[in-house]
């Protein structure tokens, strides 16, 4: 089991809630609901593995909360319209437009390393090279002191 940094933080936790939320974000995309309802059937799943519950929350909530900022944030780097995005990418957009405009605790790369490997796994076989496109130029704008870095 991997110890968690100096910080409290387990990276492992993080990427399970990362991976929950964009599955979260995805299902909302289809079929809407609300967030409490989507957050317990979530969460409940999520308890059977170790994972950040509160950084899923935090997720879900917070891309919901703003779903129309990030996306209006994400326009101007993405070649059609947001809506018109597969949805598992769409989902690990947002997620990482949250990420990068409200955590400025998580590392830039490590915003995007996640959303690479959530849509690997989860999106079409592809659709990590047009989400680390987004994310590159994204990242280069919303936190573009650490990317000169």
């Amino acid at each position: 089991m991997m110890k968690h940094r100096k910080d409290g933080i387990d990276p492992v936790a993080r990427s399970r809630s990362r991976r929950r939320a964009l599955q979260a974000l995805y299902a909302w995309s289809l079929s809407g609901g609300d967030v409490r309802g989507l957050i317990a059937q979530f969460a409940h799943e999520q308890a059977h593995e170790e994972a950040d519950l509160e950084y899923f929350e935090d997720l879900v909530r917070g891309v919901l909360r703003h779903v129309d900022e990030l996306d209006g944030a994400l326009a101007a780097y993405i070649d059609r319209k947001v809506d018109e995005v597969d949805p598992v990418e769409r989902a690990a957009l947002r997620i990482a437009a949250y990420e990068l405009v409200y955590r400025p605790d998580i590392p830039y790369r490590v915003v995007i390393n996640e959303a690479i490997a959530a849509t690997k796994r989860f999106g079409a076989e592809h659709g990590h090279t047009y989400v680390n496109g987004v994310l590159d130029k994204a990242a280069a704008a919303l936190r573009s002191i650490e990317a000169q870095q």
